[in-house]
């Protein structure tokens, strides 16, 4: 016969029995709502821990592989929603189109959505067009001279706050910044220094400046209101630090000369 004791302790065992799925299915109620983890994803050949490159098979990038590990880790299929830059998916973050992103964080972002752990900090500089007689920030910085950025990025932001007289333009992607340089239609382009070192490779007399104008730090981050999806993908990014994921997705990705960097 049982004791009261043994009793009530099976009622406890059972009731944590029956309480595990409902907190699963909460958690899994507001970071896939749609049964599947829509993973925000913004594509470019720029390369690097936040832009993600389109495939034969489909999609590459770090987000792209940190994204398919949250979704097995929940036990739900991934679906990658793609934009052109993190202006976009910063832009549709009010809008439920996307459950977790990867993006470089800043101030007025923070106002549009929750961040969890950094786990890259870059530096952001300029590369200007073949030919040019720019060699640092103070002869870049003259009224009349052209820089792009990616619109309404962190890095766009933060080059209109360093730049006094020189006019800064935003247009949406890589490739088209990429092709007004390479023709000397701008004359330089902000975005970060080991993406930029990559495109010096590929235009020929282009130089790419010592100077460092700010730190761009990219992290994990859910729309406002997902406290409890926040719990989990800052649970999620500080084990990936710890037993390889991370580390894994940037040597599969191409940056194995790349250290994981934090704040």
């Amino acid at each position: 016969m049982p004791t009261p004791f043994r009793s009530a302790h099976a009622g406890l065992v059972l009731a944590a029995i029956v309480a595990m799925p409902a907190l699963a299915d909460g958690l899994k109620d507001e970071i896939a709502p749609t049964g599947k983890l829509r993973v925000a994803i913004a594509i470019s050949p720029a390369g690097g821990a936040f832009w993600s490159t389109k495939t034969e098979a489909g999609y590459a990038g770090v987000p792209v592989d940190l994204g398919k590990a949250m979704a097995a880790e929940l036990g739900v299929p991934v679906d990658y929603v793609v934009h052109q830059n993190s202006g976009q998916i910063t832009d549709a973050s009010a809008k439920g189109t996307w459950d977790v992103t990867w993006l470089p964080k800043d101030p007025e972002r923070e106002t549009k959505m929750l961040f969890g752990p950094i786990y890259e900090v870059a530096d952001a500089t300029y590369i200007v067009k073949p030919g040019s007689s720019i060699t640092n920030f103070a002869t870049l910085d003259q009224p009349g001279v052209k820089v792009a950025a990616v619109n309404a990025t962190t890095t766009m932001r933060g080059a209109i706050a360093h730049l006094r007289h020189a006019k800064v333009t935003g247009y949406q992607t890589y490739d088209e910044i990429f092709g007004l340089l390479n023709s000397g239609e701008i004359d330089a382009f902000a975005l970060s220094r080991d993406q930029l070192n990559k495109m010096a490779q590929k235009i020929p007399g282009t130089r790419v400046l010592d100077e460092t104008f700010k730190k761009t730090v990219t992290a994990v981050a859910v729309p406002l209101g997902h406290n409890e999806a926040l719990t989990f993908v800052t649970k999620f990014m500080t084990e990936a630090t710890v037993n390889g994921t991370l580390r894994k997705a940037y040597d599969d990705n191409g940056l194995k000369d790349s250290p994981i960097r934090t704040e």
